[in-house]
């Protein structure tokens, strides 16, 4: 039986500390989803479909890896994709506490599918999406943060944002 595992998120964007993370579980498991949660209730910088194509750009040396994207329950995600493991990236303690309320809703809701976290590398431990983009924002150096394409992407999404404030 293959090993699949899904990495969930919403990747807006996807950062240093993601790829860290799907690059180490692409070595894990046979099959690594990445799946880019589609949430209407947040407004995102990047729409789905670009975070996506980021996503498949950066992850495109992983043969073993797929993206898409879901709505819904994450367990309904992970079986229609066969998937008996969720794979989840921890920061800090703080992660843990987050993240363990809710594995424990997933188990209640699938007990075959297991979750299984890994410790971020200490270089990203800090980095989130939101400092990115907060940073990104200022035009500050992001380069240490986000892959090239990402960190293209995050200019032009801000120049257009000003260029439209600006009246232009």
């Amino acid at each position: 039986m293959a090993s699949i595992a899904v990495c969930p998120g919403s990747f807006d964007p996807v950062t240093y500390g993601h790829l860290d993370i799907i690059k180490r579980g692409a070595k894990v498991f046979d099959q690594v989803y990445v799946a880019v949660l589609n949430n209407s209730s947040k407004k995102p910088l990047f729409s789905v479909e670009e975070r996506m194509e980021l996503l498949r750009e950066v992850t495109r040396p992983f043969p073993n890896v797929y993206v898409e994207s879901f709505h819904g329950l994450l367990v309904d995600y992970a079986r229609s994709k066969n998937a008996n493991a969720i794979l989840r990236g921890l920061r800090a303690v703080s992660d843990f506490e987050y993240e363990m309320q809710i594995t424990s809703m997933n188990r209640v809701l699938d007990e075959n599918i297991e979750t299984f976290f890994m410790m971020t590398n200490s270089q990203y431990a800090f980095l989130s999406s939101s400092i990115v983009k907060e940073v990104a924002k200022y035009n500050g150096d992001i380069s240490d943060l986000v892959p090239p394409v990402v960190e293209e992407a995050l200019k032009r999404k801000f120049a257009a944002i000003a260029s439209n404030e600006d009246g232009n």
